[in-house]
């Protein structure tokens, strides 16, 4: 019998041998100029185009096209870390190849998966969400103390039988704030209206618990105070849109959504917001509702 090169390494292996775990680097320790509060923007090139944006208070990322093949599902959802300093720590922990350990300045430890994150969005059609593959064309507009700014593009994806879409959305989060502003424009195969659903991931723990939703229609606003996930803490998030659009909730097997009428190729503006109970702003759900609360969001293009 012949035996092929892998066989006859497997029987050289010694007995309970385990394959080599990746080689993470240490995290940077951030200079005394880098310790400064200041929002940023970075296309990490080396993982794939992350994109990255924070500012003093939260931390996301966005998924490029290359990730779908590295490592699949990938998605167009929002990612979202846990940030526990105020200057940016995401481009030097990604570099590190171990971000989803905390490091004493944050961690990543949110989970995307398909579902739409914090506040990406879709098409709501025949009680299906219809989304994009992941972004291309990055422009960064603005990437300086004051504001995190950038425009992405999501090329044509169907809808069903019934049109196509497409979408160019713009990034805008300033400093001081857990909400990111989001300016979405649909461009459709068909003129018809339009209803969008914006997400936020069920994200279960223990594959069961999903934390705590509230739904708010005259405000036009769905919140979600996450899970325990062990001693990495709770993550929570929350959606606003104009209460003049707004069309009601929905949900289905990934996302809890809010719905709004949308006229192709016209823009619009939904905020998107997430935040860590270890990040020292909000320790217990009811510091995050008062805060969804309290926004007065500008919903002018």
């Amino acid at each position: 019998m012949r035996l092929t090169f892998l066989a006859l390494a497997l029987l050289a292996a010694p007995v309970g041998a385990q394959e080599p775990k990746p080689q993470h680097k240490p995290l940077r320790p951030a200079t005394a100029d880098e310790q400064k509060a200041r929002a940023a923007v970075v296309i990490a090139d080396y993982r794939f185009d992350d994109l990255l944006w924070e500012n003093d208070r939260i931390a996301h990322r966005i998924y490029g096209r290359a990730l779908e093949k590295a490592e699949p599902p990938s998605s167009s959802g929002i990612d979202a870390w846990g940030k526990r300093v105020r200057w940016p720590f995401m481009d030097r922990q990604l570099r590190t190849g171990d971000q989803h350990a905390d490091h004493g300045e944050g961690i990543d430890f949110y989970n995307v998966g398909t579902g739409r994150g914090t506040g990406g969005l879709g098409i709501w059609y025949d009680n299906k969400l219809w989304t994009s593959r992941n972004y291309v064309r990055p422009r960064i507009l603005q990437s300086r103390p004051d504001v995190a700014d950038f425009t992405v593009d999501y090329e044509p994806w169907p809808v069903d039988t019934l049109r196509t879409v497409r979408e160019t959305r713009r990034f805008t989060l300033p400093a001081g704030t857990n909400f990111t502003r989001m300016t979405s424009t649909i461009a459709s195969s068909s003129d018809a209206e339009l209803i969008v659903g914006i997400g936020i991931s069920k994200r279960p723990i223990n594959g069961s618990k999903l934390g705590e939703v509230r739904k708010d229609a005259a405000a036009a606003r769905l919140s979600w105070w996450g899970p325990a996930d062990g001693e990495k803490g709770r993550m929570a998030a929350a959606v606003i849109v104009d209460p003049a659009a707004f069309a009601g909730f929905a949900e289905d097997g990934d996302n809890y959504l809010i719905l709004i009428r949308v006229r192709p190729g016209q823009p619009f503006v939904y905020y998107s917001g997430a935040a860590w109970d270890r990040g020292g702003d909000f320790a217990a759900e009811g510091d995050w509702n008062s805060y969804v609360d309290a926004q007065r969001p500008d919903f002018r293009p």
